[in-house]
């Protein structure tokens, strides 16, 4: 696997260019003298939240953006979708305690090319920012067997858990607002939701997204 990382490298001109986001130096300090290691790598800017890291992002265009989820203000997660609005060539790499396989599964369906513990970072990161650099995913390998391993519960008509979680709440008859603040993300995300529920189930006014909750039984369960 690291010979194909190394290989997915190939042909690019430069080194890679990266930027960390994470709340605390400490860490940041420890991944900059990790990456910098790599005589290809060069750390471009750090980050402590992701107000910043999206400044840094689009100021420098970089090649691989190492990223935290659990951010102050904007999580990592909720991040996402404006990172790759703002540098679409940037490749994610999702750097976090988080090892619940919910997070791992929205990180990957928000556009991230690569999803590694913070325990595994000294044998997984420079691997993960290699391939993300070319375009290539990588997925802790310990995560990707529980992937493999464990059905995604949840998925109704291609909905995943999270689209299932906020559809049950617009059929409560929750804002936007409501939805965000329960399940913490910011409104655009749950906007963002709510158009792929939509698109996803081909359906667009509130009744039919609630008959559509009750014919799913999908009261039956907390939020």
């Amino acid at each position: 696997m690291v010979e194909e990382a190394e290989n997915a490298a190939q042909g690019q001109s430069g080194g890679i260019s990266i930027v960390l986001v994470d709340d605390h130096a400490v860490v940041r300090g420890a991944l900059r003298v990790l990456l910098d290691g790599e005589d290809d790598f060069d750390v471009v800017a750090e980050a402590g939240d992701a107000e910043a890291g999206l400044r840094s992002v689009g100021g420098h265009k970089p090649d691989v953006l190492v990223l935290d989820l659990n951010l102050p203000g904007i999580s990592g997660l909720a991040a996402i979708p404006m990172i790759k609005e703002r540098s679409p060539k940037t490749g994610i790499v999702v750097l976090t305690m988080r090892d619940e396989l919910a997070f791992v599964r929205e990180a990957l369906q928000a556009g991230v090319q690569g999803y590694i513990l913070k325990e595994a970072a000294q044998e997984d990161l420079v691997q993960a920012v290699r391939l993300a650099a070319a375009g290539r995913r990588y997925v802790q390998p310990a995560l990707g067997a529980r992937m493999a391993s464990e059905p995604q519960a949840g998925m109704l008509d291609g909905l995943s858990k999270r689209e299932t979680e906020v559809l049950r709440l617009i059929a409560l008859g929750f804002t936007n607002q409501e939805i965000g603040d329960q399940l913490h993300l910011s409104i655009r995300t749950i906007e963002s939701h709510r158009a792929n529920i939509q698109s996803k189930l081909d359906l667009t006014a509130r009744s039919d997204l609630v008959r559509y909750a009750i014919d799913h039984h999908l009261f039956e369960t907390g939020p």
